[in-house]
């Protein structure tokens, strides 16, 4: 673990794993916006999302957003398709809200395209008081999508755990661990439960190396 907290501070990166300081209610950004670039060029986003019913329980957030994310336009189109990042995060009252999804990320140009990319939102806003985000979540617009390497990747771990689903609506959620000694983990949602499918040892944390357990 040395070396990893080696690694990400040498990055300027090791605060990113629990996330940058929540932007409160005063600051101003554009009210006919949903999501934007801040002028040090990292995402916000607009929260709460409609679409998403609020919930104590966030796997009742978690488990609502496959299907809300999967009907804006071209979430599904593969090749063609646009991938969308948001985060779930709170208001200090217990509740769990999902943000509005962005799409921004790198341009991929004109035609198809075998990646797909968003930014993960670094700041969520809320009129309504200070946010604290404790996951991001993003769709893959392929059927049988796993976390890819760059999902694993320790320099794109912004808050606590991060949510990824398929065009299947496959989730699965990595809880990196990069801030103590235990293993990363990867969860699969089957029945409305969460079940363990792989572990990351912490010799693999740097490089998001996953080790599949017996559940596939």
């Amino acid at each position: 673990m040395r070396s990893l907290a080696v690694l990400l501070l040498a990055s300027g990166l090791l605060g990113c794993a629990m996330g940058p300081e929540p932007m409160s209610e005063s600051t101003v950004v554009p009210q006919e916006q949903d999501y934007g670039l801040k002028p040090n060029g990292l995402v916000w986003v607009r929260g709460p999302w409609a679409a998403i019913q609020p919930s104590r329980d966030v796997d009742e957030v978690i488990d609502q957003l496959c299907p809300a994310v999967l009907a804006l336009p071209r979430a599904t189109l593969k090749e063609y398709g646009q991938e969308y990042c948001g985060a779930i995060y709170t208001l200090g009252d217990g509740i769990y809200y999902a943000s509005m999804p962005s799409p921004l990320g790198v341009s991929e140009g004109p035609g198809p395209s075998k990646s797909k990319n968003c930014y993960p939102p670094r700041y969520v806003i809320d009129e309504r008081g200070r946010t604290s985000p404790k996951a991001d979540y993003h769709n893959h617009p392929w059927p049988a999508s796993r976390l890819s390497e760059k999902d694993r990747s320790p320099l794109r771990q912004l808050w606590q755990y991060r949510v990824q689903f398929d065009s299947l609506c496959t989730i699965q959620k990595l809880v990196p661990n990069l801030d103590n000694p235990r293993p990363g983990e990867v969860y699969e949602r089957r029945s409305r439960s969460w079940v363990l499918t792989g572990i990351i040892k912490p010799e693999d944390k740097p490089y998001g190396k996953v080790t599949p357990t017996g559940e596939q």
